[in-house]
């Protein structure tokens, strides 16, 4: 890599791969390949795609100039091999977070959405067991606090009426 006369590296150059000499303008190019036939034209003299002596059907012939880079790109750089398989995302089961939701929406609903999220967690693997336990441990608690609320009513109901009826 060259630098400017002050020495430091360009920032804005991409970086070259260790060993690999960037592209030089001022070397002299080679309008003829080494084997001596004209670009474009195949030096076995059947047409391209033809299958020649040692080379596949359907491949294309190799780059004049260079030697035939197996495995990687026929530009001088190595290559990398296959590209890994994209990571498995396990996903959130959606009842399990309507569970929590409906816990402070209506609590009786949560109870059975956290119920059949569990077992869908059970079967298919996928996460959100904490969101469904804790949208059924609401759900239970908020049923149980909104019967109490609705038993205090009726029984002070009763009362009331009760007292108001006396002689």
């Amino acid at each position: 890599m060259t630098y400017p006369p002050g020495g430091t590296p360009d920032p804005y150059q991409p970086q070259q791969p260790y060993g690999q000499q960037p592209y030089d303008p001022t070397t002299p190019y080679s309008a003829e390949p080494s084997s001596g036939q004209p670009y474009g034209q195949p030096s076995s003299g059947q047409p391209y795609g033809a299958p020649s002596s040692g080379q596949p059907y359907g491949q294309p012939p190799p780059v004049y100039g260079q030697e035939a880079y197996k495995g990687g790109s026929p530009y001088g750089q190595p290559g990398y091999g296959q590209p890994y398989a994209a990571p498995v995302v396990a996903t959130t089961n959606t009842m399990a977070i309507l569970s929590l939701v409906f816990a402070f929406v209506f609590a009786p609903a949560a109870i059975v959405m956290g119920h059949i999220s569990k077992k869908q967690i059970r079967q298919t693997g996928e996460q959100g067991e904490g969101l469904a336990t804790a949208g059924l441990w609401l759900g239970y608690i908020f049923t149980g606090i909104g019967v109490l609320v609705c038993a205090f009513y009726v029984i002070a109901i009763v009362v009331a009426v009760g007292s108001s009826t006396s002689p």
